[in-house]
């Protein structure tokens, strides 16, 4: 157990940190403004090679335009609280389907067009794509909660394999004692979700502290009895719209980890420094 402090004021004792991956953990924008362009792309593509009609009626206009607000993509990047930033690969699948079913198409082609679409697009995102790269800082907060024995846990609407990718490709796989991803039951926000990561890192919920980007992320881990979550901001172009309820983080160098259980304390900032000895 170590306590942890926020711009120098007092959190809580813990000993687990979960983390949210993408927009937390990673700089995963780049890659999801890839990944949502090109799956607009080929469901208009495949929308088109189905029922070429649309290409003159004004539908394949009109489901672009509907993607990309489905997917909250737009000029800016794509926003942190839509789909593409948030949810799973498979609510993905059926917000895509739900759109193409919007311009028309029954809802079995719709389906299957979604399917297809996923699979053309399946290469650009997790295990065997480019791996995102790690926000800034989080190298030296990583070290500093292992030097404090504390458990670091990942929770992320990611398949277990795409996790995997990132944490293994920044060298980050030795931090991690286990991960809970859109490939268990129940997935996030499920507050069953944290319930099976803590199992997993054998801690009870009212010893851990969770991390993340969007409010769907903070109201579960209360939901879940955590004693405290913290928003993070620093993960996307444009700040992710979190209730201002939340403690908020904009750079990882905001926490500072204090172990207590030894003789002497000693508090580590996040640049590695020590300061109290």
């Amino acid at each position: 157990m170590a306590h942890l402090t926020l711009r120098g004021q007092p959190i809580g004792r813990f000993a687990a940190v979960l983390f949210d991956k993408d927009g937390t953990l990673s700089h995963s924008e780049p890659l999801l403004i890839t990944l949502a362009e090109a799956r607009v792309f080929h469901a208009v593509q495949r929308l088109i090679a189905a029922h070429p009609e649309r290409a003159r009626d004004g539908s394949s206009t009109e489901l672009e335009t509907l993607l990309r607000r489905a997917y909250g993509l737009d000029q800016h990047g794509v926003h942190p609280a839509g789909t593409t930033a948030v949810a799973s690969r498979e609510h993905n699948l059926i917000s895509t389907a739900t759109t193409l079913a919007q311009v028309g198409v029954g809802w079995p082609e719709a389906l299957a067009l979604a399917h297809a679409v996923f699979s053309d697009t399946d290469g650009l995102h997790g295990e065997g794509a480019a791996a995102a790269r790690p926000t800034d800082g989080l190298m030296e907060l990583l070290i500093a909660l292992s030097g404090a024995g504390l458990r670091c846990g990942v929770i992320s609407n990611d398949g277990t394999a795409g996790i995997r990718h990132f944490l293994h490709h920044n060298g980050l796989s030795g931090f991690f004692s286990a991960s809970w991803s859109a490939d268990h039951h129940p997935c996030k926000p499920d507050p069953g979700a944290v319930h099976g990561l803590c199992a997993l890192l054998r801690v009870q919920p009212a010893e851990c502290l969770l991390i993340g980007d969007a409010n769907s992320d903070l109201r579960m881990a209360l939901a879940a009895g955590l004693p405290t979550a913290l928003g993070y901001t620093a993960g996307w172009q444009r700040r992710p719209p979190l209730d201002p309820l939340f403690p908020q983080l904009q750079h990882w160098s905001d926490l500072a980890v204090i172990e207590t259980d030894e003789p002497s304390a000693v508090s580590w900032a996040v640049s590695g420094s020590s300061v109290t000895e």
